[in-house]
């Protein structure tokens, strides 16, 4: 099973948004992870680079969660871009630490917020752990990456 797909049945089962709410944040996953291959230099498909055209420009702005939710969420994509942006700056000033991999993982923070305009704060607040549970890079791994770190 993919990447994608695990964390697909993840917003479905465990954290039980609804399907709108799972595809606009799984657009904004393959987004995030091409915009930040090309930022590192990783090789990205023109298939990659284009379905992540597409997502940004068509499909998240078009998804009906994210236009009846767009007041919420852009304030907390900028928190997380920005954090991300940090992080990357970190990272290639050669000054990665645990503050630098707890900010990239700012898309989760994203998440977080989703779960809580599906849910309400009760249901963000008891589904908040399953959330974190989510990040998948272990913080020994991060600092093999950066050998400074």
């Amino acid at each position: 099973m993919s990447h994608k797909q695990t964390i697909s049945d993840y917003f479905a089962t465990v954290l039980e948004l609804p399907p709108h709410a799972r595809a606009w944040l799984l657009d904004l996953w393959d987004a995030t992870q091409v915009f930040d291959d090309v930022v590192d230099g990783d090789p990205v498909t023109g298939d990659d680079m284009r379905r992540a055209i597409w997502s940004c420009m068509v499909q998240m702005p078009s998804n009906p969660f994210f236009a009846v939710n767009s007041a919420s969420l852009l304030p907390v994509m900028a928190t997380a871009f920005l954090k991300w942006a940090a992080s990357d700056e970190a990272e290639r000033a050669g000054k990665a630490d645990a503050k630098s991999f707890m900010w990239r993982a700012s898309y989760y923070d994203v998440v977080l917020a989703v779960v809580m305009l599906c849910h309400g704060y009760d249901a963000a607040l008891a589904k908040s752990g399953a959330v974190m549970a989510l990040y998948g890079e272990k913080y020994t791994d991060y600092c093999a990456e950066f050998s400074h770190a």
